[in-house]
């Protein structure tokens, strides 16, 4: 076992070793990218999740998929428990897949949109041999309930716009065809996100320097995706030209998925990766140790403001200060032309358990009041470069980024 894999291990074995889950899973032990399996594990999980629920955990050689349509399920891998246990968690229900977005059992804006895609493609299964009005019905409460899943990531809404255009245009149509045309459009939705983000990491690459040491913040790689990663897909596509890469990864806190997520992705991408507290970026900047900084987004508007993860702003104002270049992999979907700028993104509030402690574990003193943004708006002026599937956008600006619609 690699070094890395076995510090990540230990540190978060420890972490997550308390937390009891409620089903019967199988549990895998990650050692050389294989898997050995220790079946009947007792568990009990507490988070909710609607009808058809069964858990399950592999791994298929080395390749990972975040989302996968399995027997007529939708499975996601749990990013709540990783890297200590790597589990799929299987969704048949729109209810369902709204509340694996809403617990984080699957993240990151382009990740989201698929899972949502694929939640309308599970109620219209669920409900196709009854009759068209109770179906469409039926339909409406399900987009309801995924639009409300997460209110940052706007790729949750576009995905729920682009499904709802699909059943719109089937006025005439049978439930029991249109549940079959809207889990192809499901499978459309991820397959595309797959090859825009291949896209991205092409133009990106050339961005970034033979040698260069990369920060990025928070997790935008595969497991945010349906595959290859926005952020990441820059940085293992520059590695797939040839460049000897290293990134430097946020621990990004509270919810750690810098640590759990970014640097588990790396170790098993093989990138040399280094994992620093958040706030250490400031002071491996002024030493050199950091050549670009390469982030995701949640949303960005008309002018190029960009949200992401609680700490991008920070990282983003150093950059600045350290003239170090600071580039956001922004897939089209992310871009939200109806704001003209940041302050109309709505800021999610975590909870303030995520500050005072982790998991079982409580450091912070019982009674004091927390704030706990989940994520901050980066200013277009501090954004030297937009990597997007069209190309990328030098110091965005609304009439740059509009022009990327028309091209």
């Amino acid at each position: 076992m690699a070094l890395a894999e076995l510090a990540l291990g230990l540190v978060f074995g420890t972490l997550f070793g308390s937390q009891r889950l409620g089903e019967t899973i199988c549990t895998f032990h990650l050692e050389n990218q294989r898997a050995s399996v220790s079946a009947g594990v007792e568990t009990t999980l507490a988070v909710g999740i609607s009808r058809g629920i069964d858990i399950v955990a592999e791994i298929a050689g080395s390749k990972v998929e975040t989302l996968r349509w399995k027997d007529g399920h939708l499975e996601m891998i749990d990013q709540r428990v990783l890297p200590a246990r790597f589990e799929y968690i299987s969704y048949d229900s729109a209810a369902g897949v709204a509340d694996g977005i809403h617990s984080m059992v699957v993240r990151g804006a382009p990740a989201i949109g698929c899972a949502a895609a694929y939640g309308v493609a599970l109620e219209a299964l669920q409900l196709r041999d009854i009759d068209v009005v109770e179906f469409r019905d039926g339909m409406e409460k399900a987009f309801d309930v995924l639009s409300g899943s997460r209110p940052t990531a706007v790729n949750l809404f576009w995905a729920l716009k682009r499904m709802h255009a699909r059943m719109d245009a089937m006025s005439d149509a049978a439930p029991s065809e249109i549940a079959e045309k809207l889990l192809e459009e499901a499978h459309e939705v991820s397959s595309e996100d797959i090859r825009i983000n291949r896209a991205m990491g092409t133009f990106g690459a050339d961005l970034l320097p033979d040698g260069a040491r990369v920060l990025t913040h928070c997790n935008a790689g595969a497991l945010a995706t349906a595959g290859h990663g926005t952020a990441l897909g820059v940085i293992r596509s520059a590695v797939e030209s040839g460049k000897k890469i290293s990134v430097i990864a946020d621990e990004t806190r509270p919810f750690l998925q810098g640590a759990r997520l970014t640097a588990w992705e790396m170790v098993q991408a093989q990138i040399p990766v280094t994992l620093i507290a958040d706030n250490m970026a400031g002071y491996l900047m002024s030493q050199g140790e950091i050549d670009a900084v390469v982030v995701g987004t949640d949303r960005v508007a008309a002018n190029g403001d960009a949200a992401n993860k609680i700490g991008t702003y920070m990282v983003a104002v150093l950059a600045r200060h350290h003239d170090i270049p600071f580039h956001v992999a922004c897939p089209l979907s992310t871009i939200d032309l109806g704001i003209p700028d940041g302050s109309a993104i709505p800021i999610e509030e975590g909870s303030a358990d995520e500050v005072t402690g982790y998991r079982d574990y409580q450091w912070a003193a019982q009674g004091v009041s927390v704030r706990n943004p989940a994520f901050d708006v980066t200013p277009a002026e501090l954004v030297t470069t937009l990597i997007t599937e069209k190309g990328v956008v030098t110091q965005p600006t609304t009439d740059r980024i509009t022009a990327l619609f028309s091209s």
